[in-house]
């Protein structure tokens, strides 16, 4: 009989696990086979199939215009790269919101197409209707609060969102409203860190920042941000570890050269 180390699938029990033992959770989005791939062996905790993909893979100002269909594509793809990661898919815009009925069919089109352990969804009480109707179908949640792409129209500014005592509190409000109906886990984007720190330890599910501080359960980047492929981007939450942009373009410079000049192929390099 052949030994091999198992490797443990995370869930989302494993992900209540880690903020009970007080083990941060490492999250990133992937669009593709490969780069998920890759993700995934490194180690991450979750891979979000995130619908930045409608700006770092479709060159969209904002996350609005990526459809149900693509966000599937992307989904598919992922999944099939991912042994141990959880994977969790965005609904995009417009596929929830004002309509619970179509919110989830949404939802059950995504797992049972895609096969990935979980949709994300933003907002707080103006869309707890859709998320009832998703859990109660079986479908793990997890939640989105503070600054929301898909409602960019509304702020009309990327700024720190629930600096002000009201916004704070909602944010308080919505948090506790989603972890009563059965999200597994909420991402907190550009709040204030106090903020962060005290959500995440009121509630009992994991909190996920991105520029929420570090006193949360977790933290979350696009991953062509982080690895330096998109460069005009450069928020105070982001650390780029590596300047993947600047090596991209050398080795493509360089293989151009080497065509020109006759130097590719050479006599080893061909039949």
């Amino acid at each position: 009989m052949s030994v091999h180390k198992e490797i443990r699938k995370v869930t989302t029990h494993v992900l209540s696990e880690m903020k009970l033992r007080g083990e941060k959770i490492s999250m990133l989005t992937a669009y593709d086979y490969s780069m998920a791939r890759l993700v995934d062996e490194a180690g991450i905790d979750v891979v979000l199939v995130g619908d930045s993909a409608s700006n770092v893979m479709a060159g969209n100002e904002t996350t609005l215009p990526i459809t149900l269909d693509q966000m599937i594509y992307h989904g598919k793809s992922v999944v099939k790269g991912v042994k141990r990661a959880l994977v969790v898919v965005d609904m995009p815009f417009g596929t929830y919101q004002g309509n619970s009925k179509k919110a989830v069919q949404s939802a059950i089109r995504i797992m049972k197409e895609t096969h990935a352990d979980a949709v994300k969804i933003e907002g707080g009480k103006e869309i707890i209707e859709s998320i009832n109707r998703i859990i109660s179908a079986g479908i793990p949640v997890m939640g989105h609060l503070g600054l929301m792409p898909q409602s960019i129209h509304k702020y009309g500014t990327y700024v720190v969102r629930a600096k002000e005592d009201e916004e704070a509190k909602k944010l308080i409000s919505d948090a506790k409203l989603l972890e009563e109906a059965g999200c597994f886990a909420i991402v907190l984007e550009k709040i204030p860190a106090t903020l962060g720190e005290k959500v995440a330890s009121e509630l009992k599910i994991p909190i996920i920042g991105i520029g929420a501080g570090g006193s949360v359960d977790g933290q979350v980047l696009v991953i062509h941000d982080m690895l330096g492929i998109t460069q005009e981007f450069s928020p105070r939450f982001l650390r780029r570890y590596h300047n993947l942009a600047a090596e991209i373009k050398g080795a493509v410079g360089a293989y151009i050269e080497d065509v020109k000049s006759r130097d590719f192929p050479n006599n080893k390099e061909q039949y």
